[in-house]
Parts: structure tokens; sequence; C-alpha cells
């Protein structure tokens, strides 16, 4: 099945350029890539102009509210020669949101909201087998978070049976933007009634992956992009989603949602992948399933998010601890707690890696049976550049401590009503505010009961 991709705003075009890019290098070099991948994957993401012999278009509607962003992204994959993006399948205006979310949903959205839907179609239209949406944007800006968010409810008013999957770059703690916590507590109250998934990416981690596991000494927003891309391809990409190694899983969204998003108070996503390494680390390295699967464990339990750094002491406690019952804040073992996970082993020998090490109950909430919460994708075919190589999507805490942080922020901004009236302005209320503070409390809430 195909998936269109809708890159809204700076960060959501530069990460899908990427993610593109990414795919259709992944095995292009590789004569020991099954015909049947190769295929699979250029479905999902390309179309083919019948009857030519140009290169592959992307399934993608690029939107932002300034054209430069869009020139260079359009520019950037035409350079690749490999593939392009459509000749109209992108829209801009001349002027930005001036990160403010309530300028992009209030104002932009509903004025160009038919301009935008009607790219959208032309696209569905060209899919064979509609698999759903993949809307990439940041939660930081005025753009990508406003009018993606407002895109997002369009998508789900126009295809309300589609699988919609929001795939959010999370600003930087220091600051990007000084109003960054409001527009991300707008966005994320907003997408969770309307998005099936929301797919979180953390500049704070992808940027000390960068430096201490990619060994990048000037780290710039493409090294971020490229990370959070190989990421997404680690789990977008082919995989067999039962246990058969020749027959890989057709629809990449609907599998991914069943696997993970079982009870709609639950639709935070995290993604861990390893190995992560420069060219030159890679020469001098050699891995193993068994090194991978416990190193991957502990990153889950410990909530590392990236191979350096793992907390080794802490440990699940033994079935029956007392521990386990006790409220997650009650907790001297304030381990992660999952609702579901799901694991994608790609590479050589891929079928003798053992995953029992994630079948453990006290991995997971006490209602939710670790049979059914844990689910495993494998394929033999290599990724990228790593042999063996394994990624975690994890519905759980992991994002619990980085939601608080920015709800606090967030409300003591808005405690001494700082910048509130540069919303009002636009059209948002502080009732609208007092909403979304309680839709994004009562997240936090019901991931702290997990525990």
């Amino acid at each position: 099945m195909s998936v269109v991709l809708l890159q809204l705003g700076q960060c959501g075009n530069q990460v899908g350029q990427e993610l593109l890019e990414l795919v259709s290098t992944d095995g292009r070099n590789d004569p020991g890539r099954p015909d049947s991948y190769r295929a699979i994957s250029l479905e999902r993401f390309f179309r083919q102009e019948a009857g030519t012999d140009a290169v592959p278009i992307a399934r993608a509607v690029l939107v932002d509210m300034e054209p430069k962003v869009i020139s260079q992204t359009l520019a950037k994959a035409m350079k690749s020669g490999q593939w392009s993006y459509g000749n109209h399948s992108y829209f801009c205006q001349k002027q930005g949101s001036g990160n403010n979310w309530a300028n992009g949903f209030c104002i932009h959205g509903p004025r160009h909201e038919e301009a935008v839907l009607d790219l959208v179609r032309r696209e569905v239209e060209q899919c064979e087998r509609f698999g759903g949406f993949i809307a990439m944007m940041s939660l930081a800006g005025g753009t990508g978070s406003g009018l993606g968010t407002y895109i997002t409810q369009c998508l789900r008013d126009m295809y309300p049976n589609s699988f919609i999957l929001n795939q959010l770059t999370w600003p930087y703690g220091t600051g990007e933007v000084i109003v960054q916590d409001y527009n991300a507590v707008l966005t994320l109250s907003h997408l969770y009634k309307t998005s099936d998934a929301l797919l979180i990416h953390e500049n704070d981690t992808v940027h000390k992956i960068c430096s201490q596991l990619m060994n990048i000494k000037q780290i710039s927003f493409t090294d971020i992009n490229k990370v959070i891309a190989h990421q997404l391809g680690s789990v977008l990409q082919p995989v067999c989603t039962r246990w058969s190694i020749s027959e890989y899983g057709t629809n990449p969204l609907g599998d991914l949602l069943e696997s993970l998003v079982t009870h709609p108070e639950y639709k935070l996503l995290s993604l861990m992948n390893i190995p992560l390494m420069s060219d030159k680390s890679l020469q001098f390295s050699t891995f193993t399933w068994p090194a991978l699967m416990k190193n991957l464990r502990q990153m889950l339990i410990a909530n590392a998010k990236m191979e350096a750094g793992i907390d080794w002491q802490m440990k699940l406690p033994p079935a029956g601890h007392p521990s386990v019952s006790k409220p997650f804040s009650d907790r001297k073992l304030c381990f992660n707690t999952s609702l579901a996970n799901l694991l994608v082993l790609r590479g050589k020998e891929v079928f003798q890696a053992d995953t029992d090490g994630f079948k453990e109950q006290a991995l997971y909430t006490s209602w939710m049976p670790a049979d059914s919460a844990l689910s495993v994708w494998r394929t033999s075919t290599t990724f990228s550049k790593y042999e063996k190589s394994a990624s975690i999507v994890s519905n759980s805490q992991c994002l619990q401590k980085s939601l608080d942080r920015i709800v606090t922020k967030a409300w003591d901004m808005f405690a001494s009503r700082a910048y509130v009236h540069q919303y009002m302005k636009h059209g948002i209320s502080e009732e609208d505010f007092l909403d979304c503070f309680t839709t994004v409390e009562q997240v936090i809430a019901s991931y702290s009961s997990l525990g």
C-alpha cells in the first residue's frame, strides 16, 4: 500500500526530503537486495508516471507559508537525479506565520484549506492502494505546528477511515522559539483528538546521537534530519510482519497502529534504533544479536533513548515485587513502563535473535498481557549500511518527563499572561488555552497511571 507524506513547515519539509532520499537510496547499489523489497519500498513512497522513463515521483505534498524552504527542498530532490517531487505537489505563500500557532491554525489554515486539500486529493487519487498519511511537522514554529494541526483536522474530516500518523519534531529544551512551549501544548492537545498516533523525535536526543555516536563536530539541522530519517526508515521500510522470510507486510501504517495504539488514551510513540555510528567507527565494529538485544532492552527499561550512557543500574523488579503495584511517583525503581512495544529486526541471521527479554510482564502495565503487548517484525534484508540493526517503537512513559517540562514552562508563561495577546489577536482565547492545558495534563496523568 502507498503512503502520502505531508511535509508541513520548514522542519517537516526538510525531514520529509531526507526520508525520501533514504528510501530511494536504500538498496539501490546492493545487488543482494530482493526485487520484492525494492518494488514494495518504491510503491509505498513513489509513483511512476505512466508511459515514461522519468525518475519516480514522491507521493508527497509540500506546504509552507514561505517559498525559500520549498524551493530548496525541490532543488535538493532534483539534484539527486534518482527521484523528484511532482510539478504540482507544493503550496507556498510569501508570508510566514511568525512562529505563532494561532496565526497558522486560525488564519493560514482556513484561508488556504481548499488549495492544500486539492493537492492532497490529487496525490491520494494516484495511489492504487492507499494506506494513509504521514504528516511531518515541528512542534515549535507557527506554520508546521499551527497550519499542520489544522490540515490534520481537515484530513480526518475528509478521510475519516484513513490512518493518520503525525511525526513531530520536539524542540530543544534550551529554546528555539520563545513561545515554543505554547505552540507545543496547543499542537499536542488538538492532534490528540484527531490523529491516530504521534511519533515524536526530540531534538536534544538526536543532537546527542550526532555528537556522541556519529562523532559529528559541527552539527547542522541536516545532520539531525538524517538521523530522524534513518530511524523512520528503519521501521517504515519493508519488513515481514509475520514469520515468513518471503512475505513483506503490505500496510505499514495499519500494522504499526494495530501493534501499538491499543487504547485511545495512549497515542504517544517514541523510536529508538541501534546501532548508529560514523562510517569510520563502523569499519572496526562487529554486531551480534545477543548484544543488540541486551542494549536495546536496557535502553527501553532506563529510557536511555541512545546507546551511549545507558544506566545499567536500572533493573526490572522480580515478578510479584511490591514496587510493581505502586503508583509511578511512589516507586523507588522508576523504570520505564510500556503499554505496547514493536521490535523491528533487520539483517543477517535475524531469525536467530532472541526477543524473550522483551516479553517480561514487568516491562508492561499490569492490565496489558506481555504476549499481547509485544510485536516483533523481522527481515533478513539488511538496512542502510548495517548488517544487523534493531529498532523499537514504544508506546510507553518515555515521553512523560519531556511532556511535563513543556507543560510546566507553558503554565509559568501563561500565569503571567506572557505573549497571550499575540495569540488572542488571531482568535485563540484564554479559555482555549485552558482547555488545551487540561487535555495535555490528562495525557500526562494517563501515562503516569501505566505504572
